[in-house]
């Protein structure tokens, strides 16, 4: 494989020659400006620097000339140019932003709350030679400074580029009046004592409990209310409570990325042409896919015909072993392998001699009322605010809030349309009287076309985005529990339920299928746990 630069039509371009190979063919594809010339039977890309690093980075073994494809610095590149609005500065559009490749190049006036908003993403920094902040270019850092200078920016330059995409338990002893309670990193419980009648009767009670016959201990879900229930029965029966949380693991071995071998793999078309045939989900193909190509670059130098079911094996067991992946992750990968042998390709069903992992149940973490109203005063940002406030007042999945359309809003009977949800769904649900003036506001401010949230070019908003979002509100709100942007989902369920609301409405309101995905609620909420009274407390005994 080797690259030459040659001259197309007046213009500068490299050539790239190899035999003929599908997956180099695919990989070069990842490169902008790409083109296929029929009279050379020959690839070629831009001359440019960035399309020349790029280059190499994919394969690092080519060939060219020992000078190099010389680029020189000053030499324009090869870019697109988006006008945010009019590329002529005015009066108080001082913000300019050139995205190239992984990086953002910010250019503003000096001002202190400017310098503190963009201190705030990760990693960027003040380049003292070009007078300019740089800020990596990570998923939907782009659509957060747009946000935040929104009428400040004259111009929005983006350089064409490619996207690159316990330890063991140690040997103890526990005594017959103990009961050692572990919390794992997976979210549950581990119970380790005696046998006790009473405790062993209170935990069987409880959801999502198991016995694991070869320790000889019981593990449920984590959860503050079953914590407190076990605590309570350990009191009265006067065992002696041991606490502990699990450390981390040790490190794991990392993903296969392009950049890890020369000849990287993409997913076959035919593999993404048969998930959209059957009507998987986007969110399903995306993972799907990503899991069959670290499968099939695990064994990079066998075409995909030739592996076998001897090494399938070998790939989950070092899935499990040294990438020490979850056992949902375990369960997934072994999906996406059967679906290309068995749907692609046609082939007849297998069970493969490895184990299906047991899937660790756990019970949703939420936040009191208190918690909400914390996250939702460290929101400044109109469309920010409105984001989180919709999302738990109406008890929204992120890809539901982000595919919601203007149309859906439904201001006079005060309800939300949620569309093709989960299991290709739609329903209605609450839309709260508090957020419609909210609402709005950010309608006059923002005034989105199509969709009810828009990104920097007028697309979805995107999923990173709203994550980055929902993250910085609970940081700044002083929260340290495991949380996340479906975590508001799981609090408007249970303080509707707490509120008093009959679990029927709320499986509607939230478009559970089964009304014990809805029970979960009833084993998560503490409201009025502390006014329960002991039965022991009402015996004379002394």
């Amino acid at each position: 494989m080797k690259a030459s630069r040659i001259e197309i039509s007046g213009e500068k371009r490299i050539k790239v020659e190899f035999p003929y190979n599908q997956a180099i063919a695919s990989l070069l594809k990842q490169i902008s400006g790409v083109k296929w010339n029929q009279t050379m039977k020959a690839w070629h890309i831009p001359y440019s620097r960035i399309a020349f690093e790029q280059l190499k980075k994919l394969f690092p073994e080519i060939e060219y000339p020992k000078k190099g494809i010389y680029v020189k610095v000053d030499e324009p590149m090869v870019k697109t140019t988006v006008p945010v609005i009019n590329s002529q500065k005015k009066q108080n559009k001082d913000v300019s932003i050139q995205v190239i490749g992984r990086t953002i190049i910010l250019k503003l006036p000096k001002n202190a709350l400017d310098i503190h908003f963009i201190t705030s993403m990760r990693y960027s920094r003040w380049d003292g030679k070009q007078f300019c902040w740089i800020v990596p270019n990570y998923p939907g850092n782009l659509d957060l400074i747009n946000d935040y200078f929104n009428d400040r920016i004259y111009e929005l330059i983006v350089h064409d580029d490619f996207e690159v995409n316990t330890n063991p338990d140690k040997q103890r002893k526990i005594r017959t009046n103990e009961i050692l309670i572990i919390k794992t990193n997976t979210g549950r419980l581990k119970l380790i004592f005696a046998y006790n009648k009473e405790l062993s009767y209170i935990i069987k009670k409880m959801p999502f409990n198991t016995w694991d016959t070869k320790n000889k201990w019981w593990t449920i879900p984590y959860s503050e209310k079953l914590l407190s229930e076990i605590k309570e029965t350990a009191r009265v029966q006067s065992i002696n409570i041991l606490y502990e949380e699990e450390q981390k693991s040790e490190e794991k071995a990392k993903r296969i990325s392009p950049f890890d071998i020369s000849n990287y793999r993409s997913c076959p078309e035919e593999y993404l042409r048969k998930l959209k045939e059957l009507r998987y989900s986007k969110n399903t193909i995306k993972t799907y896919k990503g899991l069959f190509e670290e499968f099939i670059n695990y064994f990079h130098k066998f075409e995909i015909q030739l592996i076998d079911e001897k090494m399938i094996i070998a790939f989950l067991q070092y899935l499990v072993m040294e990438r020490k992946i979850s056992p949902s992750y375990q369960n997934q990968s072994i999906n996406a392998i059967k679906f290309y042998y068995e749907r692609v390709l046609g082939g007849k069903r297998k069970i493969y001699l490895v184990e299906r992992p047991r899937r660790e149940k756990t019970l949703p973490v939420v936040l009191n009322e208190t918690e909400i109203i914390n996250t939702i005063r460290q929101v400044k940002n109109i469309k920010h605010k409105v984001i989180i406030l919709l999302t738990y007042s109406s008890g929204l999945r992120l890809s539901e809030l982000l595919n919601l359309k203007i149309k859906d809003i439904d201001s006079k009977r005060m309800q939300v349309f949620v569309r093709q949800s989960k299991g290709r769904k739609d329903r209605y649900t609450l839309l709260s009287k508090k957020v419609l003036p909210v609402l709005r506001q950010y309608f006059e401010e923002y005034k989105p076309k199509e969709w009810l949230f828009e990104g920097a070019k007028g697309k979805q908003y995107s999923e990173s985005s709203v994550q980055t979002i929902v993250k910085e509100a609970y940081q700044k709100a002083g929260i340290k529990k495991k949380v996340s942007t479906h975590t508001l989902r799981h609090c408007f369920g249970t303080h509707l339920l707490e509120n008093g609301t009959d679990l029927r409405y709320i499986q509607v309101l939230m478009g559970h299928e089964s009304s014990k995905t809805t029970e979960i609620y009833t084993h998560v909420t503490t409201k009025g746990f502390d006014q329960i009274k002991n039965p022991l407390d009402g015996l004379d005994f002394e």
